[in-house]
C-alpha cells in the first residue's frame, strides 16, 4: 500500500471513530443513540481488519468509495444502517404467480450498489 493510500484508509477509520463518538440518533433516546453508536464501532472495526490485507490498488480504491458512500449517505439521512434502494410499491408482496425465488432475486436487487461488504459479514 503506497503511503498516501494508507494515510487516507487512517484518515477514513479515524473519521468513522469521531463520527461514532459524536453520534446522535434521530429518535433523540439515549438508549437507540448508543445501539447506533456501538454499530458503527463494530462495523468498521469488522471491515477495516477484514481488508487489512487487501493490496490490489483497485480493490483498495472500492473499498475507500464504498467508506466515503456509507458515510455520506448516514450523514445525510441520519441512520447508520446501510439504506436499501428503491422497490417499486408492493415489490416484495405475494402475488398470483410470483415464486420464492423471484422474491429473492427482488431483495438482491435491493442491495444497495455502494454496498459491496454488508453481505460477507452479516
Amino acid at each position: 500500500m503506497r503511503p498516501t493510500t494508507r494515510q487516507e484508509v487512517l484518515g477514513l477509520y479515524r473519521k468513522v471513530l469521531q463520527i461514532a463518538k459524536n453520534w446522535q440518533s434521530a429518535s433523540g433516546q439515549r438508549e437507540e443513540t448508543v445501539r447506533e453508536k456501538e454499530y458503527i464501532r463494530n462495523e468498521a472495526r469488522t471491515l477495516f481488519r477484514k481488508n487489512k490485507n487487501v493490496t490490489d490498488p483497485k480493490l483498495i480504491k472500492q473499498c475507500i468509495e464504498e467508506c466515503e458512500a456509507r458515510i455520506e449517505i448516514g450523514l445525510h439521512y441520519n441512520i447508520p444502517y446501510p439504506r436499501p434502494i428503491h422497490l417499486p410499491p408492493m415489490g416484495l408482496a405475494h402475488k398470483q404467480g410470483r415464486t420464492l425465488r423471484h422474491q429473492e432475486k427482488l431483495r438482491k436487487i435491493s442491495k444497495p450498489i455502494y454496498l459491496k461488504s454488508h453481505d460477507e459479514i452479516s
